[in-house]
């Protein structure tokens, strides 16, 4: 075990552990198993202890989560829109992929946003919001807002579990990955209950077609 923390120590004291952290958080855009969150947590606990900087772990998280996002929007963009060109216009995956459209137009800021803090989510969100060619001036916009807050909410999280277990990263570690598995899953329940509120209202009925006069 001491191996292992000495082994942490070394990496995150390196200038290279902000060049890993760009590159996972890049990788985990469109390639989900890659886990940056975790990294940045980590960084983050060892932050508590002097290094690495901490406003440089956010920025680079931050940076790196942008670029993804645009890499996975790209693909949706690209070889999405002929996916979805190919769908039965009266199918059930038509109708789901509209609805899917027509909720993005109407808040796809707060579905990016949100989608950034739930694993594999995000990468859903992107590829979809590029198959349905969601404007990427406003892609970038929330984007930007999504990836920022991403990268600040991850690294604090390490950091305030460094800070409370100073001379045990171990468990600070442990510290701020129980509280983003905690976030996730108040996250996911929120979802889950929208989505059965929604499912439970009654749609409104259709006005009758008039009965032709005889």
């Amino acid at each position: 075990m001491m191996d292992l923390l000495d082994l942490l120590h070394h990496t995150m004291s390196s200038p290279w552990v902000y060049l890993a952290i760009f590159a996972i958080a890049v990788l985990d855009g469109f390639f989900p198993v890659v886990p940056s969150e975790t990294a940045v947590i980590t960084a983050g606990v060892f932050a508590a202890s002097g290094a690495p900087y901490l406003p440089a772990v956010i920025l680079v998280a931050a940076a790196g989560a942008l670029v993804g996002d645009h890499v996975s929007y790209a693909i949706g963009r690209s070889g999405g829109t002929r996916l979805l060109d190919r769908l039965p216009p009266h199918g059930r995956r038509r109708t789901a992929v509209e609805r899917a459209r027509r909720g993005i137009a109407d808040r796809g800021g707060l579905i990016l946003t949100v989608a950034r803090y739930v694993p594999g989510g995000r990468t859903a969100v992107t590829l979809t919001m590029g198959a349905v060619h969601y404007p990427r001036r406003r892609f970038l916009a929330f984007d930007a807002l999504a990836a920022g807050s991403w990268g600040l909410y991850s690294a604090l999280v390490g950091y305030l579990g460094g800070l409370a277990f100073e001379q045990d990263p171990l468990r600070g570690l442990l510290l701020g990955l129980g509280l983003a598995l905690t976030v996730t899953v108040v996250v996911e329940v929120v979802r889950w209950l929208r989505n059965r509120r929604r499912s439970g209202r009654p749609t409104p009925a259709e006005p009758a077609s008039p009965t032709p006069a005889r």
